[in-house]
């Protein structure tokens, strides 16, 4: 389950990388939850989307299409031109294994090259994503991501955490 679990997390940075979106979104259930908590204080994160403040929420498979919508369309100014980014995901652990579903934690940075202003920014934390399994293959649930350097010199979206 380990390898299969990495290849799906590999898959999906490679898929934001090289922005190809409409394979990026097929990794993803229709009623996914996509969740970056803000932090309270030095130790504590949000616990409550609806109710607190969060870096980045979508309660389903639409807001990530209609993000991608907005970044293919120019409809997003902030994301055009969109920085050049590298993933790397590591420390790939998997949890609470069922037959169905798995629960994977791993560690992450994001290289992001903003040629416009000519200026890389480094962000890097921890994920986890729930998976199902499904009649094509697993696919994320939920994705949590903590971002642990919040000082935020440029604008953070769906392709550069």
């Amino acid at each position: 389950m380990l390898a299969e679990a990495s290849e799906l997390l590999f898959k999906e940075a490679y898929y934001v990388d090289g922005q190809l979106w409409d394979e990026w979104l097929d990794l993803y259930t229709e009623d996914c939850e996509f969740w970056m908590p803000s932090w309270k204080d030095e130790h504590e994160l949000t616990e409550d989307p609806k109710r607190e403040v969060s870096l980045i929420y979508y309660g389903g498979r639409f807001g990530l299409e209609d993000r991608v919508w907005r970044i293919r369309s120019g409809q997003s100014i902030a994301s055009t031109p969109l920085p050049r980014t590298t993933h790397a995901v590591t420390n790939v652990m998997v949890e609470d294994l069922s037959d169905d579903s798995m629960t994977v934690r791993s560690t992450w940075q994001a290289n992001c090259f903003f040629h416009k202003k000519n200026k890389s920014d480094i962000f890097y934390g921890d994920y986890e994503h729930k998976l199902r399994k499904t009649d094509t293959g697993w696919k994320i649930c939920r994705k949590y991501v903590v971002l642990k350097n919040d000082y935020i010199p440029t604008m953070l979206d769906i392709y550069n955490i």
